[in-house]
Parts: C-alpha cells; sequence; structure tokens
C-alpha cells in the first residue's frame, strides 16, 4: 500500500488538510496539501465566494497529478489532499497517474457547514459548500477507493481511513 499514491478527497470542510497528514503519517510516505498547487486566480476566486469552474480547475488537476506522478515514479507513495469531485476530475488524475487510490471523506452537510464556519484563515468560504456539494460525484464501483464518514474525530478517522486502505 505505501508505494501507492492516494487522493484524499471530498467537499471542503471535511477535513482533508487534517486527516490527509494522519493517514500519510500512518502509511510513512510524504503529505502534499492540495491547496498549495491552486494558482493565485483560483485563490482569489474563492475568497471572493465565487466557484471554480472546470477551466479553473485544470491547471490545478495538472499540477497536483504532476506530483502524483512524481512520487508513483519514485515508487514512495504519497497522499494528497484534492476534493476530486468530479468523476473528469478524477479520470483527469488516473490518466496521469494510473493506479492512484481515492479516499473520499464524506459526511453530513450541516456538521461540515459547522466545521467550515469554525475554521479561521481559508481562502474556502462557507457559501462555496452548496456549489461543493451540487458538484460532488461519489466514488463508482469501478474506482479504486474507499468512503469513509467525518463525523469522528480526526484520529478515528485516520485510522478507519488506512485500515480501509490497507483492504484495497
Amino acid at each position: 500500500m505505501t508505494s501507492r499514491v492516494v487522493v484524499v478527497m471530498g467537499v471542503a470542510g471535511t477535513g482533508k488538510s487534517t486527516v490527509g497528514p494522519l493517514v500519510a503519517e500512518a502509511l510513512g510516505v510524504p503529505y502534499a496539501e492540495g491547496d498549495d498547487f491552486h494558482p493565485a486566480a483560483n485563490v482569489a476566486k474563492m475568497s471572493a465566494g465565487i466557484p471554480l469552474d472546470d477551466a479553473d480547475r485544470a491547471p490545478w488537476l495538472d499540477a497536483i497529478g504532476d506530483w502524483a506522478r512524481g512520487r508513483a515514479a519514485l515508487g514512495e507513495g504519497g497522499v494528497i489532499g484534492c476534493s476530486a469531485l468530479k468523476r473528469a476530475y478524477r479520470d483527469r488524475l488516473r490518466a496521469a497517474v494510473p493506479g492512484l487510490v481515492f479516499l473520499h471523506l464524506t459526511g453530513d452537510r450541516l456538521l461540515i457547514a459547522a466545521r467550515m464556519a469554525a475554521r479561521k484563515g481559508h481562502f474556502m468560504t462557507p457559501r462555496l459548500l452548496d456549489s461543493q456539494f451540487a458538484a460532488l460525484e461519489p466514488l463508482e464501483a469501478d474506482e479504486t477507493g474507499a468512503a469513509v464518514d467525518v463525523a469522528p474525530e480526526a484520529t478515528v478517522i485516520a485510522q478507519r481511513a488506512v485500515a480501509a486502505l490497507r483492504r484495497l
């Protein structure tokens, strides 16, 4: 499992940036924060409460794919956070890195909204959550991955995620 690259996916506020590093640590691989791969124009748009469109996401997904491809080429694996809300986005990432694994963090909209409202200093505003849920296409049966509920605390979510990933 540690030689595979895992994308921690889900709508904003599910805990990708919290759970991802815990999963990476448990697997003994590096973690990359997908938000760091956004071009400045994307960050500005989201900060203004404007949802990204597919054209905005393309260079971001390609940058994440480049990072994942590099990790896979090294044979050392890695974990990266990326919303990967649509099947087309995941297909684009898989085209860059065949064998990519997805960890879908799922949860109740009210819980996620409350967590988003409580966090400080993040460019993704809570008013974009509805657009995130509207765009979300959960993992399909032919996609390698697992879904884990985000209701428990982060360490429990990470433990459940690692267990699920090891079963793949």
